[in-house]
C-alpha cells in the first residue's frame, strides 16, 4: 500500500468518526425535537382542555349573572371573556401555549361549538342584555337555560375529543423515549464497538506487534484490513519492518564480517607477535630460521617449507632449514642460483604464489611439483631494504594466500632479515670484542711478559758467553738477575690473569674498589685509601667492569714504576662520575711519557678504555711529587644500570 499521498477524504478514519458521530447527532436531535413537539402539543392540548372546561363554568356564570346582574356591563364583560376563550381555542396562543390539536373532528367540533355560541347562547345573552321589560328578559334567560345544557355537552364532547388525542400523543411520547433511551444505549453499543473496530483492534494489534518488535522478532507484520489512516499506519509499519529486518541482516552480515576480519586480524597479530618474541630472543641463525619456519608451517597450515639464504658473493641461493621437503630434494636444491626455480627467482622478482602447478607452463620442470605439492608460496627475506633470502611454505592441496596473508607473510619475512642481520651484527660485535681485548691482552704482554723475555734472554746470552769463559764470578752474578727476571715476570702473568678473568661479582662499584686495592696492598706492601663521594645512579655493569679494568692497570702501574708508599683511591658519583687514583711515588713528565709512548704500553691501555666508556682520561705527574690519574665520565654518557 503506497502511503506517499494522502489518503482519500471517504477512506479517513477521521470522515467516518465525524460521518457518525453526524447521524448519530441528528437521529437523538430528531428524537429530542419530536418528543419536544410532543410535549408541547401535550401542553398546548392540556391549556386548551383548561380552556375548554372554563368555558363551561363561564357558560353557567353567564347565566347566574344574566339572573342577578344589576348592570349591564357585567354581562358584557362575561360576553367578552366568553368571546376571548373562544378565540383563542379558535386561533391558539403559541405563548402560553394554547392550541387544541389539528384533527378534522376536533376542528368540526369546535366549529360546532363555536356555531352554538353564535347562534344560541349568544343571542340569548344579548336579547336579555338589551331588553328592559323584565318579563322579556326573564324570557331570554329562560331560553338561555334551554340552550345550554346542549352547549356544554358540545364542549364536553370537545373537552373528551382532545384528551382522547392527548392521551395518544402521550403515548407516543412515552413511546419515543423508550426509544430515545433504546436508541441510546444501541448508539453506545455500536460506538463501542466501532471504537474497538476503528481504532481499539488496531491500536492494540499494533501495540503487540511493537512489543513483539521489540522481542527481536523482526518477521512480524501487521494485517491491513482497512484503507484508513490505521491501514496506513500498519502498511508504514510493515515497510519499516521491512526496512529494519534488512538493516538487521545487513548489520548482521557486517558484523559476521568485521568479526571474521576481526579474528584474521587477531590471528595475524598473534601470529606477528608469537614469531617476533620468538626473533628477539638470543638464537643462532639456524635456530632462528627453524623455529621461524616451524611457526609459520602451523598458522598457515603448510605441510611444507623452506628457508634459503642468499650467498652475495656467488649468486647462490643456500638451504639452511627445510621442514617436510624430502632429503632427495635437498640434495638437489641445497645449493641453487638465485634465478634457479622458483625460491631463487623469488630474491630478484619478488613474492612468488602458484596457486595449482598445473596452471603453470607444462613443459618446465618444477622440483615441487614431482614431491606432490599442489601449491607454492615464496616470499623474501628482508634486512635493511636488501633481500638476503627467502622463505617457500608448500601446500599439498590447492591453496589462496589472501592478502591479509600476504602482508603478514611480507612483514614476518622482514622481521626474519633484521633478526638474521642483528645476530650476524652481534657476531661480529662479539668478534670485535675479542680482538679488542686480544689486543689489550698483546699490549699487556708486551708491556710486562715480552720485555721480562727480552732481558731474561740478554742474561742468558751474557751467561753463555761467562760459561765458555768460565767467570764463575760474572756467572754468580747472572744467576740471581734471572730468577728475579722469572719471578718479575711470573708475577706479570699472575697480574694479567687477575685483570682479564675480573668480573663483577654483585652491581656494587665500592667493594669491588676496595677487594682490588686490598689485593694491590698484599702484593705490593704500599698502603691505600678509598673515599666515595656522592648518591648517583650506580654505572651500568659495563662501564663498572671498564673503570675496574682501568684502575687495576694504574694499580699495576704504581707497583710496576712509581716506587709509591701510598696510593689514594676516590670516586665521586654525582650525576657525573669521577675516579682519581692518586700516589706519592717519583712521578714522570708527562711530556717525555707521551713522546714515547710505545714504552708505556699500560698509560695507552687506559687511555683506550677511557674512549670505549666515551670518558675523559687524564694524568699529572712531576717528577719527585707522585702521579694523580683522572678519569670523568659525564651524565650523557652514562648508561641506565
Amino acid at each position: 500500500m503506497n502511503t506517499s499521498f494522502p489518503l482519500p477524504l471517504r477512506k479517513r478514519m477521521t470522515f467516518r468518526i465525524l460521518l457518525t458521530t453526524i447521524i448519530g447527532l441528528s437521529l437523538t436531535l430528531m428524537a429530542i425535537a419530536y418528543t419536544l413537539l410532543l410535549s408541547w402539543q401535550l401542553e398546548g392540548g392540556a391549556a386548551a382542555i383548561n380552556e375548554a372546561g372554563s368555558l363551561r363554568m363561564r357558560s353557567y356564570r353567564l347565566a347566574l349573572v344574566l339572573e342577578h346582574a344589576t348592570q349591564n356591563s357585567e354581562i358584557q364583560n362575561e360576553l367578552k371573556q366568553f368571546d376571548a376563550t373562544l378565540s383563542d381555542l379558535q386561533n391558539g396562543d403559541a405563548k402560553r401555549p394554547l392550541f387544541l390539536p389539528a384533527t378534522p373532528e376536533i376542528a368540526t367540533q369546535m366549529a360546532k361549538v363555536q356555531r352554538s355560541w353564535l347562534t344560541l347562547i349568544q343571542q340569548d345573552a344579548k336579547a336579555a342584555l338589551l331588553t328592559s321589560d323584565p318579563a322579556m328578559r326573564q324570557a331570554a334567560v329562560t331560553q338561555y337555560r334551554l340552550d345550554l345544557p346542549p352547549f356544554v355537552n358540545d364542549i364536553n364532547l370537545l373537552v373528551s375529543m382532545v384528551e382522547v388525542e392527548l392521551a395518544g400523543k402521550t403515548t407516543w411520547l412515552r413511546l419515543c423515549q423508550t426509544v430515545l433511551i433504546f436508541m441510546s444505549l444501541a448508539a453506545s453499543v455500536a460506538m463501542l464497538y466501532l471504537l474497538y473496530l476503528w481504532i481499539i483492534g488496531p491500536v492494540t494489534r499494533m501495540q503487540a506487534g511493537i512489543a513483539r518488535m521489540s522481542e527481536d522478532d523482526l518477521g512480524v507484520r501487521l494485517p491491513i484490513e482497512n484503507a484508513d489512516e490505521f491501514g496506513a499506519l500498519a502498511a508504514a509499519f510493515n515497510t519499516m519492518a521491512d526496512h529494519v529486518q534488512s538493516a538487521h541482516k545487513m548489520l548482521e552480515q557486517r558484523v559476521q564480517d568485521k568479526t571474521h576480519k576481526l579474528q584474521a586480524q587477531n590471528h595475524e597479530v598473534s601470529t606477528l607477535y608469537e614469531v617476533a618474541a620468538f626473533l628477539a630472543g638470543p638464537h643462532a641463525i639456524e635456530e632462528l630460521c627453524r623455529g621461524f619456519l616451524h611457526r609459520i608451517m602451523q598458522r598457515i597450515r603448510a605441510e611444507g617449507g623452506t628457508v634459503r639464504i642468499l650467498d652475495k658473493s656467488n649468486g647462490n641461493v643456500h638451504i639452511t632449514v627445510h621442514e617436510g621437503i624430502s632429503e632427495k630434494m635437498i640434495e638437489e636444491e641445497h645449493c641453487i642460483k638465485k634465478d634457479d626455480c622458483l625460491c631463487g627467482a623469488a630474491i630478484t622478482q619478488g613474492v612468488v604464489l602458484v596457486r595449482d602447478f598445473r596452471q603453470l607452463n607444462q613443459f618446465k620442470h618444477y622440483r615441487c611439483q614431482d614431491e606432490g605439492f599442489f601449491s607454492i608460496a615464496v616470499f623474501q627475506i628482508v634486512a635493511l631494504q636488501q633481500v638476503i633470502g627467502s622463505f617457500s611454505l608448500h601446500f599439498d592441496k590447492e591453496r589462496c594466500i589472501t592478502g591479509e596473508e600476504r602482508r603478514l607473510l611480507e612483514t614476518l619475512g622482514q622481521n626474519l632479515g633484521v633478526a638474521i642481520e642483528n645476530q650476524r651484527l652481534i657476531a661480529h660485535e662479539k668478534e670485535f670484542a675479542v680482538s679488542q681485548e686480544r689486543n689489550l691482552l698483546a699490549q699487556g704482554l708486551h708491556d710486562s711478559i715480552a720485555q721480562g723475555l727480552n732481558f731474561l734472554n740478554l742474561q742468558v746470552q751474557m751467561l753463555e758467553d761467562s760459561i765458555r769463559r768460565n767467570d764463575s764470578q760474572e756467572i754468580a752474578d747472572i744467576v740471581p738477575l734471572l730468577r728475579a727476571g722469572i719471578e718479575e715476570s711470573y708475577e706479570d702473568v699472575r697480574e694479567l690473569l687477575l685483570n682479564f678473568r675480573s668480573r663483577m661479582q654483585v652491581n656494587n662499584l665500592e667493594s669491588e674498589v676496595r677487594n682490588v686495592l686490598a689485593k694491590f696492598e698484599r702484593q705490593s706492601g704500599v698502603s691505600g685509601t678509598v673515599e666515595v663521594l656522592g648518591s648517583g645512579a650506580p654505572l651500568a655493569p659495563e662501564q663498572q667492569l671498564q673503570v675496574l679494568f682501568i684502575l687495576q692497570e694504574a694499580l699495576s702501574n704504581i707497583r710496576k714504576h712509581a716506587h709509591a708508599s701510598a696510593v689514594h683511591v676516590k670516586i665521586d658519583n654525582q650525576r657525573d662520575f669521577e675516579l682519581v687514583v692518586a700516589d706519592n711515588g717519583r712521578g714522570f713528565s708527562v711530556a717525555d711519557a707521551s713522546q714515547r709512548s710505545e714504552d708505556h704500553i699500560g698509560l695507552r691501555i687506559m687511555q683506550e678504555r677511557a674512549q670505549r666508556l666515551s670518558a675523559q682520561f687524564s694524568i699529572q705527574s712531576t717528577p719527585g711529587k707522585g702521579t694523580t690519574l683522572s678519569l670523568s665520565l659525564h651524565h650523557q654518557e652514562r648508561l641506565v644500570a
